[in-house]
């Protein structure tokens, strides 16, 4: 399962909120539908979110109509949109920034088809960093977890917080595959249960030993 993906003219968003009982997805054509899935938290953690809001800002380039000399506008009102999703999100504000950084680096382009595919290439990258990031996050913590090992895990740090393999996930998920013994207590989370509903759900996809624990 993959928190969200791109589709070339679209995001296909993973419903979180219906986890773990029903595997549904959203596809959002513009941005207004990625900043609903936000703020639905059909897509969480910060990582997903920050590579979310990049592809939601592409899209609001990608679906404009109007003139170019309008853009700039319309591109700070899509930035307010996706800002105002999730004001405690960190990820989310860095990757507008560096979306913004982008667009104003693009300022006397006049090729519009150019300017959109600037825009879904540093989303594309920004996603890409992240799935970089969580491999070596993985292969780091690893080489502090010995051979045998019961590790205790709160809310939700997995692949479906992150564009891809998780960052306290990632590290187990690692462990796992070095063939360590490995026994994961998670705690349930309230109010929403993302360690009940995603991570338990993750770490028995991959077969690793989960125990589901009321804290």
């Amino acid at each position: 399962m993959k928190a969200l993906e791109w589709m070339g003219d679209s995001l296909k968003i993973l419903d979180q909120t219906r986890l773990p009982i029903e595997i549904k997805y959203r596809l959002a054509t513009n941005y207004e539908e990625v900043a609903e899935a936000i703020e639905k938290m059909e897509v969480r953690g910060a990582p997903a979110i920050g590579a979310a809001a990049a592809y939601g800002y592409a899209l609001g380039a990608i679906k404009y109509d109007g003139e170019l000399a309008n853009l700039k506008e319309h591109m700070e009102k899509v930035q307010k949109r996706l800002a105002e999703t999730r004001p405690t999100a960190v990820n989310l504000f860095w990757a507008l920034r560096r979306m913004e950084d982008r667009m104003r680096e693009l300022h006397d382009v006049t090729d519009f088809g150019k300017i959109k595919q600037v825009l879904i290439s540093e989303a594309d990258q920004i996603a890409e960093d992240d799935r970089q990031v969580n491999y070596l996050i993985g292969e780091e913590g690893n080489s502090i977890i010995p051979e045998e090992a019961n590790i205790l895990t709160h809310c939700n740090a997995g692949a479906l917080a992150t564009v891809e393999y998780g960052t306290a996930l990632g590290v187990i998920r690692a462990a796992h595959r070095s063939n360590k013994k490995i026994n994961v207590y998670a705690g349930e989370t309230r109010p929403f249960l993302q360690g009940a509903r995603l991570t338990a759900l993750e770490l028995m996809k991959d077969e690793i030993p989960v125990t589901l624990i009321a804290d």
